[in-house]
């Protein structure tokens, strides 16, 4: 909608698209905390299974879902909006610039969830939505910081879509950036 709307203008179709992405990541996590812990993003849910949080014997479960998720969610936006249901993205994002800024991102938002689930649990919710939020604007990649938001956006040739190409370099990004949060955050808060 955003693209359709934005006339031609990407710094206002960027953040109608930082704006619902924020305003959707805070009802979500609301409603699914409580169920799953939330867990919407692999690098998250590695990382947590590295610190005991998830077992891992349900790992798997967790990752398989959250691709077939991001998968859907692709579908059910070309549904809503007249589009062919799954078409590989010619949207360029390559380049070292772009992957510096998937490891920002995503270390970034695991040093959030660290930093808040341990001191202020109940704010985890709005502190993850405002990170991604202003990290749509502060990194060069706009902040997918979610492997399996990045495999399912290089089946989407719109505005948030990622050529297939692009998407490794950007997923050994996210994990190495959730991994090096998490081993700080290991090391800061023992």
């Amino acid at each position: 909608m955003a693209e359709r709307l934005a006339g031609g203008n990407v710094a206002i179709a960027l953040l109608a698209n930082a704006v619902a992405t924020g305003a959707a990541l805070v009802a979500l996590i609301l409603t699914f905390g409580p169920i799953s812990g939330a867990h919407f993003n692999p690098a998250v849910t590695l990382a947590d299974a590295f610190q005991g949080g998830v077992r891992w014997r349900e790992v798997p479960l967790y990752l398989v879902a959250q691709v077939l998720g991001a998968f859907a969610g692709v579908a059910a936006a070309h549904v809503m909006f007249e589009l062919p249901l799954f078409f590989a993205s010619r949207h360029a994002r390559a380049g070292g610039a772009q992957v510096f800024s998937e490891f920002v991102a995503t270390f970034g938002l695991l040093a959030v969830i660290w930093g808040c689930a341990r001191f202020r649990s109940a704010a985890v919710p709005f502190a993850v939505a405002a990170y991604i939020t202003a990290a749509y604007w502060f990194t060069a990649s706009t902040s997918f910081a979610n492997p399996a938001v990045t495999l399912a956006r290089c089946a989407s040739d719109t505005f948030a879509g990622i050529r297939p190409a692009d998407t490794p370099a950007f997923i050994a990004a996210q994990l190495v950036g959730a991994a090096t949060a998490t081993a700080f955050f290991r090391w800061l808060v023992r």
